[in-house]
């Protein structure tokens, strides 16, 4: 199991939080994900003790010996037990409401704790103290007959209870001898009874996940395994834009930041890579409506681009600027600065977006349970993208690892922009476009002759990953993921061959070995580990991508999930969490590696 990392998320796909062992929020930001962190605890170095502390929610049992944590059957609904010393104990719900409610889905920026007790009468504090401004200061708060007021840097929160709330507000240990809810929203009235109406949002919120996960199409085998990973993918999603957040935090370091070189970065935007990869991988379990909702969003970038430039990140309001700069009063994940708001990443020129655009818009022109199936005006928009990706196919860019000092022509991005051109000639013969799919099929032969050509070196007998290049990295083996070779393609042999004697440290797959801006990579990502078990499968080494899968399962937090990286040792994860990428390669590889459900038929 990992050591470190161990924090449960929460939310609604408008609001979210990560809860840690102990039952505190120790993270969650508002009025949106990636807005100012009410609690920010995680990123404040150290455990939130002291008169001075601020930026998180806290149910404390005199004299506590033991918790155990575990969501309710497929939600994402924490429950948190406590038990004291003397075997008094109490439980702790909390979630995030979400169920159709006149006519819509009812997912307001709020959160829910139901605290009762289980055995004996336990002692109890609760400590509610958002942050504001990035952990500058505690946020100012009135305080009401049977609510508190918490004046965000962005938003004002109202906490309503049936709890004493001189209790909270001042901090006094009591008996928990009732039940007691605490509804932290929008500050407005809360009408009728809050424990009453919070058991009504725990029934319908519950009933509405489960009614959700019943829609999926999932594997025989390792099904609690991507059953939580979708629950998890969902949550990433700001379902009011249909964007989709690479992770829900910022500037959790991807590796011990002993050298100086800290890489923290702020994931709470979309990324169109990333977010492709997760409606790939929720199509393959039948989750059209995270699809549907998504296209929404990349209809209006497309628009908002008027055929010209596309940033590989947005904010997850469209925002095309994310201007990155440092927070100065949070010290970093365990004292590990610096703390990112923001991401130089919207500045890149990454040309992989352009495939990524169109691959996840062309089950459109197919899938007629969508409830808006793309059209051939649709098509007419999209054109533009793929004269993008021809236009820029050849050219140099950053690439999908984002290094911020030197610029390639890089294959993966080159085969994006293969895969854009393919995919329009695709769609234009199921619309009957007869010349535009000639059109289209011309273009990427073209670019896939130039790849051929350019990103083969002939000396070492293997692709590159770049054009006229020697270097590996993990992306090469996704020239089989979107067609454009074969699994069993001699050269892909000899690539998957080289990939994985370079690039392969015991069970676990780095992105790439050579120094980038910030030295040389300490951590394996893993994601790519899950391109490598794919590979393995493809090429006819089922057990060892089996053997593969399961030592990565092992290696998900108490909560069923992954981070971005890992030590080399697997023994820690780092990195933002959860990470969208590493949940996307458990659900694809459970897919292709589980037994068939006719196998117990």
């Amino acid at each position: 199991m990992s050591q470190n990392l161990e924090l449960f998320p929460i939310g609604n796909c408008a609001a979210s939080a990560l809860i840690d062992e102990a039952g505190r929020y120790v993270w969650a930001c508002a009025p949106r994900v990636d807005g100012d962190p009410f609690f920010s605890a995680l990123l404040s170095g150290g455990e939130a003790e002291g008169e001075g502390d601020h930026g998180f929610w806290s149910v404390e049992v005199e004299g506590m010996a033991q918790t155990r944590q575990a969501y309710l059957r497929n939600t994402p609904i924490l429950k948190t037990e406590i038990t004291d010393a003397t075997g008094a104990s109490l439980e702790i719900i909390d979630f995030c409401p979400r169920y159709r409610q006149f006519g819509r889905m009812y997912r307001p920026l709020a959160f829910a704790r139901l605290v009762r007790p289980l055995a004996g009468t336990p002692r109890i504090r609760i400590r509610l103290r958002p942050s504001v401004n990035y952990g500058e200061a505690a946020a100012a708060r009135t305080v009401g007959s049977n609510h508190i007021r918490f004046i965000g840097a962005e938003t004002t929160l109202r906490l309503t209870t049936d709890a004493p709330v001189s209790h909270i507000a001042e901090e006094r240990t009591f008996r928990l001898e009732e039940p007691l809810a605490m509804f932290l929203g929008p500050d407005e009235g809360f009408d009728g009874d809050v424990g009453g109406a919070t058991q009504r949002m725990l029934r319908e919120t519950q009933e509405s996940w489960r009614g959700w996960v019943r829609t999926l199409s999932v594997p025989l085998e390792w099904q609690e395994a991507v059953i939580r990973a979708a629950i998890t993918l969902k949550l990433c999603a700001y379902e009011e834009t249909g964007a989709i957040v690479a992770a829900l935090t910022t500037s959790i370091p991807e590796h011990a930041d002993d050298d100086g070189k800290a890489r923290n970065w702020d994931y709470r935007y979309c990324w169109l890579r990333d977010a492709y990869y997760v409606v790939q991988a929720l199509n393959r379990l039948g989750a059209a409506d995270m699809l549907e909702n998504y296209l929404v969003y990349l209809r209006n970038l497309i628009d908002q681009a008027r055929g010209g430039h596309v940033q590989p990140v947005y904010g997850v309001g469209l925002e095309p600027v994310l201007t990155e700069r440092i927070a100065p009063h949070l010290s970093g994940y365990r004292g590990m600065g610096p703390v990112r708001i923001g991401n130089q990443a919207h500045e890149h020129l990454q040309h992989d977006v352009y495939g990524q655009i169109v691959l996840s818009t062309v089950q459109a022109f197919f899938d007629q349970r969508l409830f808006r199936p793309a059209t051939v005006d649709d098509f007419r928009a999209l054109e533009p993208v793929g004269d993008r990706a021809f236009e820029l196919h050849d050219k140099p860019d950053a690439g999908l690892w984002e290094f911020r000092g030197r610029e390639a022509v890089h294959t993966y991005s080159s085969v994006m922009c293969w895969a854009a051109c393919d995919r329009l000639g695709n769609a234009a013969m199921q619309l009957g476009l007869l010349e535009r799919a000639r059109h289209w099929n011309e273009r990427a032969a073209t670019i896939r002759a130039n790849i051929e050509a350019r990103a083969w070196n002939d000396e070492l007998g293997r692709f590159a990953s770049a054009f006229e290049g020697d270097q590996l990295d993990a992306s090469l083996l996704q020239l089989v993921d979107v067609r454009f070779v074969a699994p069993d393609d001699p050269r892909m042999t000899a690539t998957m061959r080289a990939v994985e004697a370079g690039l392969r440290r015991g069970p676990y797959m780095m992105r790439y070995a050579v120094p980038d801006d910030f030295g040389e990579p300490k951590t394996a990502f893993n994601f790519c580990t899950f391109w490598l078990i794919e590979a393995l499968h493809l090429s006819g080494r089922t057990e060892e991508a089996r053997t593969l899968f399961e030592e990565m399962l092992g290696r998900r937090t108490k909560a069923g999930l992954l981070s971005e990286d890992i030590t080399l040792d697997g023994a820690e994860l780092w990195g933002n969490y959860p990470q969208t990428y590493s949940l996307v390669g458990l659900i694809n590889c459970a897919g292709l590696l589980s037994r068939p459900w006719s196998s117990v038929r």
